[in-house]
């Protein structure tokens, strides 16, 4: 088994060519790049919107780095070994940093097997359904529809749009106006993030049940798994959530507790690939199918592996590529409402800090 024998990691601001919001007008970008004993190297990634980026280097530089030279360069065993060495620090910053090392680890095994990272883990299909997403509770209703017109006129067959304005009545008439839209055939999904409460996503379930909505995305506080329950319970709408979840264990509660209808891991939040698809095992034994968020560049071909068919988050101009963080146009093509992934080893993404606002 080769081992790790250098590992090193930098870190840049990207601005968003479309701005989440006031105040919300960058994404963070953290690489890693790894190398063997044999001569293999791979290229491993973590994200963060908001904050972060620093603490996640820091870590990769103080704790991941001196934990992993020296070990082996099995992605299973070196995640594992990280996780351990990192037991107390818990989630978040921590699993975002090992995501780094492990992306990286999954990318230089299929690089030495001469596979693309889908053909590596296990190839289910070779393409997947997208659907098109924004983050647009900030917009106007002119211009929500607008850009959902823009979607539909670009091929997409499936749409997603933000909810939890703090005026309820606010939100039906943007559903209903995207309904209008799109038409009735086209697959509608709606986001709160996580901004209501219990009765508050029950009564908006209720109003919303006649736009024949595809699935009601985080309605309730992430970790509220007992709410989840209680909601699904409740409604018709199917629920999906899991983007703010951290770990395997808080997958399987969930799951146990019956409180969703689709899970959707971040592959850079839950620590990686290795967890990533530790879960969607866990998911396939529930038969709750895998949604994976955002990240379409890496997401899109982790769905090739996944055992339900998934659906894969087509963010507007909120891939790597489209933030200019890319050599090239990366590893995956979207045409309307299908997502294929382009020929290449390992993961094929190559970062550049080109477009950077600073580097960290």
């Amino acid at each position: 088994m080769s081992m790790i024998t250098s590992v090193s990691s930098r870190a840049c601001r990207l601005p968003m060519p479309v701005p989440w919001g006031p105040g919300r007008e960058h994404q963070y970008l953290i690489v890693t790049d790894l190398a063997a004993d044999d001569g293999a190297t791979g290229t491993g990634f973590t994200w963060t919107v908001d904050a972060g980026a620093r603490a996640i280097l820091t870590m990769l530089d103080n704790d991941c780095r001196p934990t992993i030279e020296g070990g082996p360069a099995a992605p299973e065993l070196a995640w594992d070994r990280l996780r351990w060495h990192l037991r107390e620090v818990g989630g978040g910053i921590a699993t975002l940093a090992i995501a780094a090392i492990d992306i990286g680890l999954w990318d230089l095994r299929a690089k030495a097997a001469g596979l693309s990272l889908a053909d590596q883990i296990g190839r289910r299909r070779d393409q997947a359904g997208a659907y098109a997403s924004g983050v647009n509770r900030h917009l106007t209703l002119d211009e929500l529809t607008e850009q959902v017109g823009s979607w539909i006129a670009a091929g997409h067959c499936r749409v997603k749009i933000k909810v939890g304005l703090p005026d309820l009545s606010q939100d039906i008439e943007r559903v209903a106006a995207v309904r209008r839209v799109i038409g009735p055939r086209r697959l509608l999904m709606i986001d709160a993030n996580q901004l209501w409460d219990l009765p508050t996503a029950r009564r908006a379930a209720a109003l919303l049940a006649s736009y024949d909505i595809y699935w009601l995305e985080e309605p309730l506080p992430a970790h509220d798994i007992r709410g989840y329950a209680r909601l699904r319970s409740a409604i018709d709408i199917p629920i999906a959530t899991g983007e703010s979840l951290f770990s395997e264990a808080e997958f399987l509660d969930l799951l146990v507790a019956q409180g969703c209808d689709f899970i959707q891991p971040n592959v850079c939040r839950v620590g990686g690939i290795t967890p990533f698809l530790r879960i969607a095992s866990l998911a396939r034994a529930f038969s709750i199918p895998v949604m994976p968020h955002l990240l379409p560049d890496i997401s899109g071909q982790l769905a090739m592996c996944l055992p339900l068919p998934p659906l894969v988050e087509a963010i507007d101009q909120g891939s790597f590529a489209d933030l200019g963080a890319l050599e090239g146009s990366g590893a995956i093509a979207v045409h309307g409402g299908s997502l294929r992934t382009l020929p290449g080893r390992g993961h094929g993404l190559t970062f550049t800090m080109a477009a950077a606002e600073e580097i960290i």
